[in-house]
């Protein structure tokens, strides 16, 4: 909801001053993967709302401090999903992910001329703690067999994109989508 992220925005600005640099890293996938037919209306609706709604919210909170400041950085983050695809991607997931890289884009050209840059991190299957206990050894193994560079992301392979992208050195960089995805996405 708008009025609580305003809330935490307030919040936020107040112990730390205003923000110039949002990662809006929402989401996560509410369906199964399986068949079209078989998602059901509310599904569709909260993976929608997790991750491209709440993206969409997210960055309508931060984004007039940092028009009005003439400066900042807006990262969000899709997923794989959204790149091509897999029978292991729920639909609903993957086409909120994709909504989330074209607003990049439209925003990426509506706010470059206020000195903003937007891009987007797209990370393939990333081997958090949750992860870990969630996904089974031979399901991982599987994973790593299907990635070019034979290993699952980290939580840390996706923050030095981050931390590069947000980065001065990255100053001519906006309305990009970077894979992390050990070349996933290309086979």
């Amino acid at each position: 909801r708008m009025v609580d992220l305003e809330a935490a925005r307030l919040r936020v600005e107040q112990e730390l001053g205003p923000i110039d640099i949002l990662v809006a890293n929402a989401g996560g996938s509410f369906t199964p993967p399986g068949p079209l037919e078989e998602i059901t209306e509310e599904g569709w609706h909260a993976s929608v709302e997790g991750n491209l709604t709440a993206t969409f919210l997210t960055i309508k909170s931060i984004l007039p401090g940092m028009k009005e400041r003439k400066a900042g950085t807006i990262l969000t983050i899709s997923s794989s999903a959204a790149r091509r695809a897999n029978p292991r991607s729920p639909v609903p997931y993957a086409a909120a992910k994709a909504g989330i890289e074209i607003l990049t884009q439209h925003l990426a050209t509506q706010v470059g001329p206020f000195g903003i840059r937007v891009n987007c991190i797209a990370p393939e299957t990333i081997l958090t703690d949750r992860n870990r206990q969630w996904i089974s050894e031979a399901v991982q193994r599987e994973l790593i067999d299907a990635h070019p560079i034979r290993r699952l992301g980290t939580p840390e392979d996706v923050a030095r994109t981050a931390l590069f992208l947000a980065s001065e050195e990255a100053g001519w960089i906006t309305g990009i989508v970077v894979d992390v995805a050990g070349g996933a996405t290309m086979v």
